[in-house]
């Protein structure tokens, strides 16, 4: 199992000890975190040989961290996971008898939590196209009903939980088993990615080279969404658009004439205007409440 550690902090140790009762060994990847995460971890678990600690000196990004476990990692199937995540107990088990269980499938995800109970969306969904994501971005998805070929949201969360493990586009980089054999033949993660789509684009890629993905409902994993980037919202939202207008130039600028794409590019940086004013706009009135408080 690899976890890409950023500023974690009492969740890593968490989610370590829900994942060493059912893995081989567990590879922390840390981004050099500023916080007491690592040693919280390092102290809980000195004893554990299966518990191995790397920590870059560096920022290195989600996907170079990745890719530094998974060559570290021995076994024939690796579990990424991210720090902020708690595996039930049967959770690896029936993950790993979806992905044995067909040898055409390369890799398989499960169901995504809140702390709540309820499905989160991104554990199953289609590949967000750059129409696609127009229709979500605008709120066009309320016409699916009416027209869903033309219309179709690629969050599939909303639909109806199946009763087994189902054939999906893609899954979320916060819960993924792969086969290495199918990593053998697709590539490591792109390290292009700083931060969000690079999941996406190696499901795209495990998907042209004719791997199945699998999303396994019997899987279940608690997600504390977003906990190690809350505190920088505005950076992480300029990698999540970067990341968009990559993995969209990447995969589909064939398929789009030239003008779209532009269209598209516009778009892609109009909404992160727009997201990084309202941050801003919410920043500057805490610190004017903190002033009249």
């Amino acid at each position: 199992m690899v976890i890409v550690n950023y500023n974690a902090g009492s969740l890593l140790a968490e989610c370590v000890g829900s994942a060493l009762p059912q893995v081989d060994e567990v590879l922390v990847v840390d981004n050099a975190s500023r916080d007491t995460s690592m040693d919280e971890c390092a102290q809980l678990y000195s004893a554990d040989r299966r518990l191995a600690l790397t920590r870059n000196s560096a920022n290195l990004g989600f996907a170079a961290a990745c890719n530094i476990g998974y060559l570290q990692a021995k076994g024939d199937y690796i579990l990424f996971l991210n720090p902020d995540c708690f595996l039930e107990p049967t959770a690896v088990a029936n993950l790993l008898a979806a992905l044995q269980g067909d040898s055409s499938v390369g890799m398989v995800g499960g169901l995504l939590m809140n702390l709540d109970g309820t499905e989160q969306g991104g554990g199953r969904r289609a590949i967000p196209t750059p129409w696609r994501s127009f229709v979500r971005a605008f709120g066009l998805n309320r016409f699916e009903k009416r027209w869903p070929k033309l219309f179709f949201d690629f969050h599939l969360h909303k639909q109806a939980l199946p009763q087994h493990p189902i054939d999906v586009e893609a899954i979320s980089g916060a819960c993924m088993l792969v086969k290495r054999q199918a990593v053998d033949a697709v590539g490591l993660w792109d390290d292009g990615y700083f931060l969000h789509c690079e999941d996406l684009d190696w499901c795209m890629r495990f998907r042209l080279a004719g791997w199945k993905i699998l999303f396994v409902p019997s899987a279940h994993i608690l997600h504390a969404l977003g906990v190690s980037s809350r505190s920088r919202p505005i950076f992480v939202e300029w990698h999540k658009h970067k990341g968009m207008m990559r993995f969209y130039r990447k995969f589909f600028r064939h398929q789009y004439p030239g003008v779209v794409m532009g269209l598209v590019a516009a778009g892609v940086w109009m909404r992160f205007g727009m997201v990084a004013a309202y941050y801003l706009a919410k920043r500057a009135g805490q610190t004017l409440g903190l002033i009249h408080g």
